[in-house]
């Protein structure tokens, strides 16, 4: 699956990693329902890190689509609110 970091770029992230990203993505939207902004932070940097560490960065040159789009790193609760919604990022 190919995921794209906004702003940083996009990894070619193994399948067995979905389900762990899948849980992260759910977690992200009840905190981002919740608004608690400290649990969105630390939920949210676990899967930017877990594309980072899993992920293999793919050439900048390599156009491909993405599966899964994140937001930037340094994306605020309030405008989380606007993308974690119902199923989140992540369908399933």
């Amino acid at each position: 699956m190919i995921v794209r970091i906004l702003t940083e770029g996009q990894f070619q992230l193994p399948g067995a990693q979905l389900d762990k990203l899948n849980d992260l993505d759910n977690q992200v939207v009840d905190a981002v329902a919740a608004y608690d902004g400290k649990q969105f932070h630390h939920l949210f940097d676990q899967m930017l890190e877990l594309v980072r560490d899993k992920g293999e960065p793919l050439p900048p040159e390599l156009i491909a689509e993405s599966q899964v789009i994140l937001p930037a790193p340094d994306t605020t609760l309030d405008e989380a609110r606007s993308l974690f919604t119902g199923e989140g990022l992540i369908p399933g």
